[in-house]
């Protein structure tokens, strides 16, 4: 009698809850360093430029954590990248005690290190269950994000003015909740924690792996749907605080825009199993269709709140898609410099989405900021159509 294989171990319980931790951070993130920058900056405009320097730091650090994860391993890198962002807050924490826009950039653009290093974990996610089970396990660690789209804008609203300076209370609070991540991360055994050098094979070069048609349409579609992602989430506080919202209601309408990035993972894997990661990620195109038009469509609290949400459940589609459908556009010993370039793609785009997110809210308003969305979104489109031919030209050559 064969045992059927089991998705769920302790290994992978834990890397779910790192992943909630990590998203924590960035959720908290997310919701305070838009109105944190805006207070401390004298060019409105500017605003956004902690989120940029945030996602910069990933971009800056992807090479450097690809080259640390082939020398020292999962464990080892991700402690490390722990490490950094419990550091990162108390300098982020330092920054708003001082009034320094510049020093809050710099804690961002560190934090930048661990944003790279724990987009990693849904990479790591299939090496700690049964090869059968890869897509599920992907999914299953994102949605351990939803911890943090819970916990994060709770955790926000009781900490932002628990010290005499506002917004100081929830970067310390980060510094504790790294503490914690670093504990769980110790738990976790990875195959490769018996390694004691780095791989001797390192397989064909970047180049060729990132020719491919399937490496090229998974990262278009990682990348632009956490651009589209990105550059309307990070401009929802502002822009809810211009329409006369209190902190609470932005907080309430990012923690469903990040239940809806993260609770459907609990099924996502199930139906690219079963329908196939290229029809799964369509669906999340046309979702990120319909967050704009309700976007467009008014400014009332309800308005946000659909668009939002609409806007999480695209981009759950778009990137466990790309994720599972980038598996296959590689081998283990290339594993590093493929999850390193594609994590490359994503932290350019969300560098560019995230000051001209507040460029574009504070010069031309939220309606041309849904507008300019639809350009990514056309961009994915186009790609996932000509995957789809070139899947067709290969299958009549055969």
């Amino acid at each position: 009698m064969t045992t059927k294989p089991k998705l769920f171990n302790k290994n992978l319980v834990m890397m779910i809850i790192c992943q909630g931790l990590f998203l924590t951070n960035n959720v908290t993130f997310a919701a305070i360093n838009g109105l944190v920058g805006f207070s401390l900056t004298p060019i409105p405009w500017l605003a956004t430029l902690p989120l940029m320097g945030y996602v910069v730091g990933g971009a800056l650090s992807t090479s450097l954590v690809a080259k640390t994860q082939r020398r020292y391993g999962r464990k080892k890198s991700f402690q490390f990248g722990i490490i950094v962002a419990v550091l990162s807050a108390l300098l982020c924490a330092l920054a708003v005690s001082l009034h320094s826009f510049a020093l809050l950039i710099t804690g961002t653009v560190v934090a930048g290190y661990y944003n790279a290093n724990g987009q990693i974990y849904r990479f790591a996610a299939p090496e700690l269950t049964h090869p059968s089970m890869r897509e599920k396990a992907v999914s299953w660690v994102l949605a351990g994000g939803l911890i943090g789209g819970v916990f994060g804008p709770g955790m926000t609203i009781l900490t932002k003015d628990a010290l005499s300076v506002p917004f100081m209370g929830p970067y310390l609070a980060l510094s504790v909740i790294g503490v914690v991540a670093y504990l769980l991360m110790h738990q976790i055994h990875f195959p490769d924690d018996s390694r004691t050098e780095a791989p001797k094979k390192s397989g064909r070069p970047l180049a060729e792996i990132i020719r491919q048609p399937l490496f090229i349409v998974s990262a278009l579609g990682a990348s632009m749907g956490y651009g589209i992602m990105n550059l309307l989430m990070a401009a929802t506080p502002l822009a809810m605080d211009v329409c006369g919202f209190p902190f609470s209601d932005a907080a309430l309408v990012l923690q469903w825009h990040v239940i809806g990035m993260f609770a459907p993972g609990f099924f996502t894997g199930s139906l690219i199993k079963k329908f196939g990661a290229i029809k799964i990620m369509t669906v999340g195109l046309g979702l990120n269709l319909l967050c704009i038009a309700i976007a467009l469509s008014g400014v009332e609290l309800h308005h946000f709140l659909a668009a939002l949400f609409m806007l999480g459940v695209g981009w759950n589609f778009l990137f466990i898609g790309s994720t599972t459908l980038v598996l296959n556009a590689y081998k283990p010993e290339e594993k590093d410099k493929a999850q390193g370039a594609i994590n490359f793609c994503v932290f350019a785009v969300m560098a560019v989405t995230s000051i001209s997110s507040g460029a574009l809210l504070t010069t031309k308003g939220w309606d041309w900021m849904n507008y300019g969305s639809l350009i990514p979104v056309a961009l994915i489109g186009l790609g996932l159509v000509w995957l789809i031919s070139q899947s067709r030209s290969n299958t009549k050559s055969v």
